[in-house]
């Protein structure tokens, strides 16, 4: 006796349309209950504590220049998400708590803005500019730049100062760290107050060097040789303003 095989029942297939949507809703309101990321930034915000206002005139060139070169930071940092240490040899990167741009650019954007309004002069990096005007080109390496979780925010960092057309250059190392309480906001807030502590002593630095290349050129006017000497590093609480 032969038996036909009978079609598959249309209850079947509707189980099987049920379930494939079922799994396909549970997939979609996972991704959609994924927390948001959110964003941090080590803008500047001026030695004052508040933003200098904005203005569309044109003011006067200064006296001198600076170039603040990109920034070099360690390659487990280099990265937009927060890389945060959870021991002495252990670390965390948090995908929901990322950088605006990358921690390099960050820090150089922030040291430019933090010497400008510090020294009322122009970062002309990348930008022509008159050959005649004196330009002191600020370069840096971040060694360490550590943050820990609801206790410091560490950045340490050599850096100097050249003058470009005399060659003369000082190397300084800055080591800061900054208390901080829980929460990302408060670590972020860390750094910022770290860089606006070595940018205090960068800015110092090159008005120092400015000042020694003036020196220079005043005692070379007479037609003697002269040697530009750099000033020496300037202390932890430097500010500009107080010289080398």
């Amino acid at each position: 006796m032969m038996f036909a095989r009978l079609p598959r029942s249309p209850r079947g297939l509707v189980r099987g349309a049920l379930s494939a949507g079922a799994l396909a809703a549970a997939v979609a309101m996972a991704a959609c209950s994924s927390p948001p990321s959110r964003f941090y930034t080590l803008g500047a915000d001026g030695a004052a504590g508040a933003a200098a206002p904005l203005s569309t005139s044109t003011s006067a060139a200064p006296a001198w220049l600076i170039e603040v070169a990109p920034i070099d930071v360690p390659p487990q940092v280099a990265k937009n998400q927060l890389v945060v240490q959870t021991g002495p040899t252990q670390v965390q990167v948090l995908e929901q708590e990322r950088w605006a741009s990358l921690p390099g650019d960050e820090i150089r954007r922030a040291l430019s803005t933090h010497l400008t309004q510090q020294l009322g002069t122009i970062d002309v990096y990348g930008t022509a500019h008159a050959d005649t005007t004196p330009v002191y080109r600020v370069s840096m390496n971040v060694q360490r730049f550590e943050s820990w979780p609801g206790s410091h925010a560490l950045i340490d960092a050599v850096w100097s100062v050249r003058a470009v057309r005399s060659n003369t250059v000082m190397t300084c190392r800055s080591v800061v760290s900054e208390p901080v309480s829980g929460g990302y906001d408060a670590l972020v807030d860390g750094h910022r107050r770290a860089l606006a502590q070595i940018s205090a002593q960068i800015g110092s630095a090159v008005q120092g060097m400015a000042a020694a290349v003036a020196r220079g050129t005043t005692s070379g006017s007479s037609g003697k040789a002269f040697a530009v000497v750099a000033p020496a590093c300037p202390s932890a609480g430097a500010t500009p303003g107080t010289g080398a």
